[in-house]
């Protein structure tokens, strides 16, 4: 099923992955911290019936290369060049925790690039109390680059509060999805998150952070759902 290819995007290597017929309309997956585009496996079977998927790894993690640089800007710019250098025009977006953050950061900055929008699980632009300590890195063998989580960790400590106020330029149709009570990320940060984008509908689950992982199937219920929806002019 995997197919890796690579690109240079915006000054980095960008790696990704493609599934589906090139004629059908493009969607792009974009994972959370600390994983990669394969992490999509359990529903891009199902979304590559209709769509043709493509999930890159991020900044950091995976194939792509580890610049060193992580802030959520850089990423929104990578997947930005990485639209325009495989010419996809409008596309569906779909982000996972870290990567929700870099989907809605593009959704506000250039709503004309999408023509709808999921966030499984966004991490709300709050302060986190306690802040997060960045624990010590691992002796090797890990698949992504460790300053990651220091990069992630000091913007969940210290979020730009503006950042609210962006999430009102989406124009674009959008589907957030909540973990419930048993995800660690604030579930009425998310709430909030929702109620900022304008028209965005709101889906809570009990799955807690990992939505699409553990619970695949209520996952692709209501993202095939919302997909396949008639879109307003």
């Amino acid at each position: 099923m995997e197919d890796l290819r690579t690109m240079h995007v915006n000054g980095i290597r960008l790696a990704y992955r493609a599934w589906g017929d090139p004629e059908a309309p493009p969607l792009v997956l974009l994972h959370g911290r600390g994983s990669d585009g394969a992490d999509w496996a359990p529903v891009v079977p199902a979304l590559a019936r209709t769509h043709k998927v493509y999930a890159p790894d991020l900044r950091g993690h995976g194939a792509s290369q580890w610049p060193g640089e992580y802030a959520f800007e850089a990423m929104r710019d990578d997947v930005a060049g990485f639209l325009d250098a495989l010419g996809l025009g409008q596309v569906a977006l779909v982000g996972h925790s870290m990567g929700a953050v870099v989907a809605y950061l593009l959704a506000a900055a250039g709503p004309e690039r999408l023509t709808s929008l999921v966030l499984e699980e966004p991490v709300p632009p709050d302060p986190a109390v306690p802040p997060r300590a960045v624990p010590t890195a691992p002796d090797g063998g890990e698949t992504f680059d460790w300053r990651v989580v220091a990069a992630v960790n000091r913007w969940i400590n210290a979020p730009d509060p503006g950042w609210w106020e962006l999430l009102g330029r989406i124009t674009c149709p959008a589907l957030v999805i909540t973990g419930g009570p048993a995800s660690h990320v604030s579930q009425e940060g998310i709430e909030r998150i929702a109620a900022r984008i304008p028209g965005a509908r709101l889906v809570t689950t009990d799955a807690g952070h990992l939505v699409h992982e553990d619970q695949p199937e209520r996952f692709l219920a209501e993202v095939i759902s919302f997909l396949a929806a008639p879109r307003r002019p």
